[in-house]
C-alpha cells in the first residue's frame, strides 16, 4: 500500500486550489499568523493555543473558540509515519516564513524521518512583480511542484533556530543568519524585513509604516483607506499582509493624515515623520507583540544596524 502525501499549505485558498487541480494526499491548512502577536516555542500546547486565542479575538474578531480550528489541523501530525512525504507549500513573504518555522519546528519534534520538501514561490522569469502561490497559473504551480526542494538537515535546523529566536526576547539574533546560506531562497529578505518592522530610531515608524506615508505623499488621488489598501497589497514588499493586518497599521497612523469626503492626505505630523523631525513611536503606540518581543521595547538604529532597546527601557 502506497502512503499518501502531506501537503501543509499556506491557507484554504490554495488548498482548494491543489485539490481542483486533483492533487492527492492529506491537506493541512496551516490559518494561522504567528508574524503577529505573542508566540511560545512549544507549539502543540493548550497554553500556546489559549495565548493565541487571546490575541486573535481581541485583534482579528475571533470570537468563537469553534472558527479557531488550527489545534484540529496539527492533529495531522501526531503521527508522520503515516505519509510517505511532506510537502510545504508557503511563499516568499514573513508571513509564510515565520508560519513555515513553526511548522518545521513541529515536524522535527515529532521526529519525523519522513522527506520533508518545499514549494515555495516569488519570482517568475519575465515577470517583475513577486508571485503568491495562488497567483500561478495552472502550468507555473505543476512547475513548481515538479522542482520542489527537499529540505537537508541544517535547513532544517535553521528553520528551528529562527523559530526559537522568534519566541525569544533578542530578535538581534536573526542578524547573523542573514547571511547564513540554506535552501531557503527567500529567509534573508524576510528576516531583514522583519528588523525594520521595529520602530525606527529616529521617527519611530517601522519601514511598512514609513512606506505607507509615502504612498500617501506620492500619489495625491488616494480617496479613502480602503483605496491606500489597494496600493499597500501590491507595494509591501516581502511583509505578505492581509487585508485585516494591514487595515489595522492603517488605522494606527491615523494621527498622521487628514480624512475627508473623497481625500486621504498628509498633515503636518505626516510630513514631519518623513522628515524626521520627531520620533512618534509613543503617539502610535503600536502594542504590537513579535512573537516574544514588544515592539515597542526596541527601535531599529539604521547607523548601527541592528535593535536597540526603547531609552525607557534600557538598563
Amino acid at each position: 500500500m502506497t502512503l499518501p502525501q502531506l501537503h501543509i499549505t499556506n491557507g484554504s485558498v490554495l488548498t482548494d486550489y491543489l485539490k481542483e487541480l486533483d492533487f492527492e494526499g492529506e491537506f493541512l491548512t496551516w490559518q494561522e499568523i504567528l508574524c503577529e502577536g505573542p508566540t511560545l516555542e512549544f507549539i502543540n500546547t493548550e497554553l500556546f493555543f489559549k495565548e493565541r486565542y487571546s490575541f486573535l479575538s481581541q485583534n482579528y474578531n475571533v470570537s468563537d473558540a469553534s472558527v479557531y480550528d488550527f489545534p484540529e489541523q496539527l492533529k495531522k501530525l501526531d503521527d508522520l509515519s503515516r505519509y510517505s512525504e511532506i510537502i510545504l507549500w508557503f511563499e516568499y513573504d514573513l508571513f509564510c516564513h515565520i508560519n513555515m518555522c513553526a511548522a518545521i519546528t513541529i515536524l522535527n519534534r515529532n521526529n519525523s524521518k519522513v522527506p520533508i520538501r518545499l514549494v515555495c514561490s516569488g519570482r517568475i522569469h519575465g515577470v517583475s512583480d513577486l508571485k503568491g502561490l495562488g497567483e500561478l497559473t495552472e502550468a507555473q504551480l505543476l512547475q513548481h511542484y515538479k522542482d520542489r526542494i527537499e529540505l537537508q538537515e541544517y535547513d532544517i535546523e535553521l528553520a528551528i533556530q529562527v523559530w526559537q529566536i522568534y519566541c525569544g526576547v533578542d530578535h538581534n539574533l536573526f542578524l547573523p543568519l542573514i547571511v547564513k546560506k540554506s535552501s531557503f531562497q527567500y529567509m534573508s529578505n524576510c528576516l531583514k524585513a522583519h528588523i525594520k518592522r521595529f520602530p525606527d530610531s529616529k521617527n519611530g515608524l517601522s519601514t511598512l509604516e514609513f512606506n505607507i506615508l509615502k504612498l500617501l505623499e506620492k500619489n495625491k488621488d488616494i480617496k479613502s483607506k480602503h483605496h491606500l489598501l489597494g496600493y499597500i497589497l501590491n507595494y509591501q514588499g516581502y511583509y505578505g499582509f492581509g487585508d485585516s493586518q494591514l487595515e489595522r497599521i492603517i488605522n494606527k497612523l491615523a494621527i498622521f493624515y487628514d480624512e475627508e469626503q473623497d481625500a486621504l492626505t498628509l498633515n503636518r505630523k505626516g510630513y514631519e515623520a518623513l522628515l524626521g523631525l520627531h520620533n512618534f513611536s509613543n503617539e502610535i503606540n503600536d502594542d504590537l507583540v513579535f512573537g516574544g518581543v514588544r515592539k515597542l521595547d526596541f527601535q531599529f538604529n539604521r547607523k548601527e544596524n541592528k535593535l536597540i532597546k526603547t531609552v525607557p527601557n534600557a538598563n
